[in-house]
């Protein structure tokens, strides 16, 4: 397994793999690799003959310098996790060789990237979307996989390949749980044992909410059920439940016929524990 520092070298690789007939799988991260990164590895393993992980913990998606400071970084661990997984090759540039001196260009979401986690987050899906770019082009990547915990932002990923012709398949990979339903983060591993305990409160508030769906059609109602769980833990601070169109990303007010079904309609949740912010969401009528 190689490791790749700077983009002239990624592209350099591509065009071989390209020149042989194998077809390229990336795997975007920001390290602190877990369950999950496994499983989005094996799955481009299935899809494309070199798979590329790329490590880069970007600072323009970090709304508070502190966040970005904390973010964990176990490089040599997830070198290791990446060799294990049969990975190609692992792209780990710096910020100065993504950003170089003089950069300027910047992706815009538009309309995807003004909800659920845009108001909160000014300027974090232009981070997102224009390092994913610039992962795209160094990596020649055939095929890309994000995970589903991301909802929104595998929404704006797919968006922009499609807006842009980047000519890279988009697959969105399930959300991987842990044993108590908790969405796998790298976040997790900040939260202490007493709130690592509470946060089964979010996929239990999003459960909730699917069973309150499968016989209301107001959206309240649904939001309601999820807010109930969620309020009932002491340590759990809610930013925002929200039930959504799953294409469009629009907020539902009333959840018609046509819409209940598998992949119409998702609940989301952004809920606080001290300093450790937690995302999760799901489908309210596929069980997922």
């Amino acid at each position: 397994m190689l490791t790749i520092t700077t983009p002239a070298e990624m592209r350099a690789w591509a065009r071989v793999q390209h020149a042989a007939g194998r077809s390229i799988g990336l795997v975007p991260t920001m390290g602190a690799l877990h369950r999950g990164h496994r499983e989005l590895i094996a799955d481009a393993a299935r899809r494309a003959d070199a798979v590329v992980v790329s490590i880069f913990v970007n600072p323009l998606q970090f709304n508070e310098p502190a966040d970005f400071d904390r973010y964990p970084r176990p490089i040599d661990d997830d070198v290791d996790v990446c060799a294990a997984a049969g990975v190609a090759a692992v792209f780990a540039p710096t910020a100065a060789t993504m950003y170089p001196t003089g950069f300027q260009t910047r992706v815009l979401p538009g309309a995807l990237g003004d909800v659920m986690e845009g108001p909160g987050r000014p300027g974090h899906f232009e981070g997102v979307l224009t390092v994913v770019a610039k992962l795209f082009g160094a990596t020649a990547a055939d095929i890309a996989l994000f995970g589903q915990k991301d909802y929104q932002q595998l929404r704006l990923v797919t968006q922009m390949a499609s807006d842009l012709d980047l000519g890279v398949e988009i697959v969105g990979h399930p959300i991987v749980r842990d044993d108590d339903d908790v969405a796998m983060s790298s976040r997790n591993v900040r939260l202490d044992d007493e709130q690592r305990a509470a946060a089964v409160c979010i996929p239990r508030a999003l459960a909730a909410a699917a069973t309150t769906a499968a016989s209301a059609h107001d959206a309240d109602a649904v939001v309601d059920a999820a807010r109930a769980v969620l309020d009932d833990e002491p340590l759990a601070a809610v930013e925002y439940v929200t039930v959504f169109e799953a294409e469009t990303l629009e907020p539902v007010e009333s959840i018609e016929v046509g819409q209940r079904r598998p992949g119409a309609v998702r609940i989301a949740a952004a809920v606080w524990f001290g300093d450790v912010r937690l995302i999760d969401n799901r489908d309210l009528f596929d069980g997922g």
